[in-house]
């Protein structure tokens, strides 16, 4: 791997775990994040973009109005996410792309969504700053992810995770979203945090 800069060694990363992804997300879903993704997705409207879509595992849960598109990394995991968008009824445009550098055009978006993926962005503040570029106006930010716990053991065995999950594939445990999207100026008018606060999701508004 001599030679490769980190940035590719991330997306092959992604590449060779796209095919164990949903199986390892599924369990999550179970233990810890819940109803999470429905929580999101059920507040969508609109124009939606969806960072980090990953294999698509949000795909089904939209409401069948919105005009949804969606960027990943990954050209393994977006390759999973296009035969599930095959199902949905209204067209979804799906494309390779870096939630640190958007390649939209000022208040494209309605909303925007991104679910258990900041953790894995390099550089998350400059993804939470793109996504307030994208939104309109009044615009909607949904967020979930896996945050530092508000427990002491669960923080010690997050930063002993990290260990091997940060080198390996950039995956952090110790993050927490909201910082930024409070320092950026949004109006968070959803907030909830559960499971040792290990889990939180944002609803947040982009003023008008």
């Amino acid at each position: 791997m001599s030679g490769v800069s980190r940035q590719e060694k991330l997306r092959r990363y992604w590449d060779r775990h796209s095919r164990s992804y949903d199986r390892q997300m599924d369990f999550a879903d179970r233990r810890f994040f819940g109803d999470t993704r429905q929580w999101i997705c059920d507040q969508a409207r609109g124009e939606v973009l969806e960072v980090a879509v990953g294999t698509g595992l949000n795909l089904h849960r939209y409401p069948d109005d919105v005009r949804l598109t969606g960027i990943d990394f990954s050209p393994a995991m977006l390759e999973q996410a296009r035969r599930r968008a095959e199902s949905r009824r209204q067209g979804t445009d799906l494309r390779l792309g870096d939630a640190q550098e958007l390649e939209f055009p000022d208040d494209s978006f309605d909303t925007v969504v991104c679910t258990f993926s900041l953790c894995a962005v390099p550089d998350d503040r400059a993804a939470v700053g793109q996504m307030w570029r994208v939104l309109r106006p009044g615009g909607l930010l949904l967020l979930a992810d896996h945050v530092v716990s508000t427990a002491l053991l669960a923080r010690a065995a997050q930063r002993l995770i990290e260990v091997a999950s940060v080198p390996l594939g950039g995956e952090n445990y110790r993050r927490r979203p909201l910082v930024h999207v409070r320092e950026r100026g949004f109006t968070i008018e959803r907030q909830e945090r559960f499971k040792l606060g290990i889990v939180e999701r944002i609803a947040a508004r982009k003023p008008a």
